[in-house]
């Protein structure tokens, strides 16, 4: 990635923009405030890239590489590798936060939904969330009858016999 994908929008939003290289399709991702941080952190110093690069990562293992060194700055106890950035970013940053799939698909490129149903990683306590969300949406929009329905009385019926 490049600092020229990196664009201020009329808003002052800013956002990597850029064309995927596996599907030729392009990405748009906003930039949050914590990559912002990186971006900033990360600046000047060794793994900072040259040539208009943002990072001096250029091939898959190279990437790893760099990334177990950033780990190893960061007091971060665990293997990091390339494709453990993407899956936690669709599963634990976006998914699970309510990022809409659709939206997921787009930022990470890919041609079809298909492809990012396999990042739709659901939990319990994504679940409970979700039913939560939904109770306080319809709460008091809906009651329950009073008149029983025919199937009730038949039951009802059935079980005094």
């Amino acid at each position: 990635m490049k600092h020229s994908n990196i664009q201020e929008m009329e808003d002052s939003s800013l956002w990597i923009i850029l064309d995927r290289q596996k599907t030729g399709t392009a990405s748009y991702i906003p930039l949050l405030d914590i990559p912002k941080q990186i971006l900033e952190r990360y600046r000047d110093t060794e793994f900072a890239g040259t040539g208009g690069k943002v990072f001096t990562l250029q091939t898959h293992v190279n990437m790893n590489w760099q990334l177990k060194r950033i780990a190893k700055a960061a007091d971060i106890d665990k293997r990091l590798i390339f494709h453990m950035s993407r899956f936690s970013f669709a599963t634990t940053v976006c998914l699970t936060q309510g990022v809409p799939i659709e939206s997921l698909s787009q930022m990470m490129g890919h041609l079809s939904i298909k492809t990012t149903q396999i990042y739709a990683e659901v939990t319990r306590t994504k679940i409970n969330e979700d039913m939560t969300n939904l109770a306080k949406t319809i709460e008091g929009k809906y009651d329950l009858s009073n008149t029983p329905t025919k199937k009730r009385v038949m039951k009802v019926a059935f079980n005094n016999e």
